[in-house]
């Protein structure tokens, strides 16, 4: 287990199984969460005293439940999302299940909506929206395609790939390119006004869980997790991996960069459901956590703390020193 100096653990409570845990990735509403269970996404504002001087220790309100008529497999949230000034907007999509794709949209007061995306023929992996408008939505699945949908959801670009598409990212520093972590350990730049392939990456070891474009050092580094082992590329310099190393021995799940900080890493993988946090500037030793279920893991905006869906609860992790 971890140093108990080294994080505090806090929990959401639900009656139910969490597949999916998304924190907003906007500035104004970096407390907003998003949870996807089997038919249903809960939102939950989360009030930290790092960014709340009200608050002495973690809070939360559910403010929403939206059905979603299946299990949620992947969420985005659009940067139109803004909980602090009025009209309240939350926007965000969700892959289910059912191979469709669902972008809901409520101000809280009842107004609500929902528009269904259908053009996947297999299981949805990722989802992002461009980081501009919000007017953009990418999305990857096992039918090995990546689509790129406009607001009224039509596809209007499509790029074919080699094996299914596990993650798909849009860079606030590269708003024109997406990056396709696919399956069969092969990481792809497409460029949409190009309309064509820019770039690969191959990390030679499969399968590929989940790849992930780190929001600092300029767009420069993408990481992913393949088989037992973690990758990270440096565009700019070569395609091949400007590091490797065995982090979960019987294979690694998940891997997601922080978003406040350009050297934090987490990953997730057995044995057990690990989950660990690393420090690649300092090249600290790894902390772990043991946790019986984790499906998904989201990094806050702001500061250090990490949120983990599991069985029957939330688990937010706050770092204190890494």
């Amino acid at each position: 287990m971890i140093e108990t100096n080294k994080y505090t653990e806090k929990t959401i409570p639900r009656e139910d199984i969490v597949y999916v845990v998304e924190f907003c990735n906007t500035e104004t509403s970096s407390q907003l969460l998003a949870v996807g269970t089997d038919s249903k996404i809960s939102v939950y504002q989360c009030k930290f005293p790092e960014e709340d001087e009200d608050v002495e220790e973690f809070e939360y309100d559910q403010l929403c439940d939206l059905q979603n008529g299946c299990r949620a497999t992947a969420i985005a949230w659009s940067p139109e999302t803004t909980i602090t000034t009025l009209p309240r907007t939350l926007r965000f999509a969700v892959a289910g299940s059912d191979r469709r794709i669902r972008v809901f949209s409520t101000d809280l007061k009842g107004n609500d909506s929902v528009q269904i995306l259908e053009g996947h023929t297999d299981f949805v992996n990722s989802l992002t929206f461009d980081p501009d408008t919000g007017d953009q939505l990418a999305s990857v699945g096992d039918d090995r395609w990546c689509q790129i949908w406009d607001r009224e959801g039509n596809q209007h670009l499509r790029f074919p790939l080699s094996a299914p598409g596990m993650s798909v990212c849009w860079h606030r520093e590269e708003p024109m390119k997406v990056m396709v972590g696919q399956k069969n350990g092969v990481i792809k730049i497409f460029s949409l006004s190009g309309q064509q392939q820019l770039m690969s990456f191959d990390t030679g070891q499969v399968p590929l869980m989940e790849a992930d474009w780190s929001v600092g050092n300029k767009g420069l580094l993408v990481g992913a997790v393949a088989g037992t082992d973690w990758f990270m590329f440096d565009v700019s310099v070569s395609s091949r991996p400007v590091e490797r190393r065995q982090i979960h021995v019987e294979g690694a799940r998940h891997f997601r960069w922080a978003k406040c900080h350009d050297s934090l890493v987490a990953t997730v993988g057995r044995p057990g459901r690990q989950i660990r946090v690393f420090n690649t500037k300092h090249q600290q030793t790894p902390l772990t956590i043991s946790q019986p279920i984790t499906y998904s893991i989201s990094w806050h905006q702001k500061f250090p703390a990490l949120a983990a869906g599991g069985d029957q609860k939330v688990h937010i992790y706050m770092f204190d020193s890494l």
